[in-house]
């Protein structure tokens, strides 16, 4: 793929001009709130690794856990939109604990959540080699998790009595941009080879005619045969868990960005129809699209902040007719979640968006703030505002 055809493939921030007047001030006031309230829980977060808000105050779990890059990604977006030099403070030093599990080899196929949003970040925005270097270090050990047979990159490790050598999940086409951007950094086509190899296999095997997808998926691991699936965090096998389908729209869509590949912006607008089409009507996913619903059925804000992303970012792709539909959707999603789920006012909850839900089947955070939730929704915050820069 020529330089050139990926620069075409690069979406644009959506034209302040596509959006009314009301949008442009609502968002630059959101901005606003939104940097006032990280300053504040920022003094008492730190240098930690945040992952939901337990009774109004977010945890603080191990470092090599998954959710490790977004707290830094959150201070990096303030920090790098002018002042707030005390985020970056703390985002570079969050970055320095990551060096424990990634000099111990212990990166998993979440690996570009932790490091694109800390390492390779910093380096975007000031230019820090040893930066670069976390990120290249990341994107190889991640680039060791292909299978060749399969077409695939492996999720978790195994454990004492589970081989899970064969398995693999929709989350990581978030990842992939980890392996697209170490090809543009080391002119090095192999890592983007992979990375476009798992999400044609996303394109195969995860997502069904409707757009929706499975979560997990079990592959041989030496011959590459499709065996099965597993319900993962949706409610079964063949429903259809919200988040995942907000993973499939954003990661095709920036598939599709790095290489061209119009497959990819195809599957994107599918997994896109489908998300849509299933929203209640206050625009703000339940946790599963196909789960049995009632009053109580919780919401999955993150899945909707990250869907929102995915959607700016489709739009910008796509000529201005088509893609004013996508725009005009996410600025409904974000909206909503403002309006209805935000905790701006609230000085006993640290999270930004309420009604996260973590894994419902495992009866892990239900309806309570998640720091990639409160991530995407700055992130999508920013991209309607205008910002260029890119974090995926």
């Amino acid at each position: 793929m020529s330089e050139q055809t990926l620069n075409q493939a690069a979406a644009k921030a959506p034209d302040r001009a596509e959006l009314s007047a009301s949008v442009h001030s609502w968002a630059d006031g959101l901005w606003e709130r939104i940097g006032q309230k990280i300053e504040r829980t920022s003094r008492r977060i730190g240098v930690s690794c945040p992952h939901a808000s337990v009774n109004g105050v977010y945890d603080d779990m191990r470092i090599s856990w998954w959710t490790a890059g977004f707290w830094p990604g959150i201070l990096w977006q303030l920090s790098a939109d002018g002042g707030h030099p005390e985020l970056t403070t703390i985002a570079e030093q969050c970055e320095e604990r990551l060096d424990e599990p990634l000099h111990a080899l212990a990166v998993h196929h979440d690996s570009g959540f932790i490091w694109l949003l800390s390492a390779v970040a910093n380096y975007r925005i000031t230019g820090n080699e040893r930066s670069k270097e976390r990120g290249l270090m990341a994107a190889s050990q991640l680039a060791s998790r292909f299978n060749l047979k399969g077409r695939y990159i492996r999720a978790w490790h195994d454990t004492a009595s589970l081989n899970r050598a064969g398995w693999s999940i929709i989350d990581t086409m978030m990842n992939l941009p980890l392996l697209y951007w170490a090809s543009e950094t080391t002119n090095d086509p192999r890592f983007r080879h992979i990375a476009a190899a798992h999400a044609e296999t996303v394109l195969t095997h995860f997502m069904r005619p409707d757009g929706s997808s499975y979560h997990i998926l079990h592959f041989d691991a030496e011959t590459g045969a499709l065996l099965g699936a597993d319900a993962g965090q949706g409610h079964a096998e063949n429903s259809a868990w919200a988040r995942g389908s907000a993973w499939t729209i954003y990661g095709m869509v920036l598939s599709y960005q790095y290489t061209g590949d119009e497959a990819f912006l195809i599957g994107a607008k599918r997994a896109a129809h489908f998300f849509l089409a299933n929203l209640p009507e206050d625009y703000v996913p339940h946790w599963d699209f196909r789960a049995p619903r009632n009053v109580d059925t919780p919401r999955d804000t993150s899945a909707g902040a990250c869907a929102a992303c995915g959607l700016i970012e489709l739009a910008g792709c796509l000529p201005a007719g088509e893609g004013q539909m996508y725009l005009e959707a996410a600025v409904r999603l974000v909206r909503s979640m403002d309006e209805n789920y935000g905790a701006w006012d609230r000085e006993d909850e640290e999270g930004l968006i309420l009604s996260g839900t973590s894994n419902l089947p495992g009866g892990v955070h239900v309806d309570t703030p998640l720091i990639y939730g409160d991530y995407f929704f700055v992130e999508a915050v920013s991209k309607l505002r205008g910002s260029e820069r890119r974090f995926w």
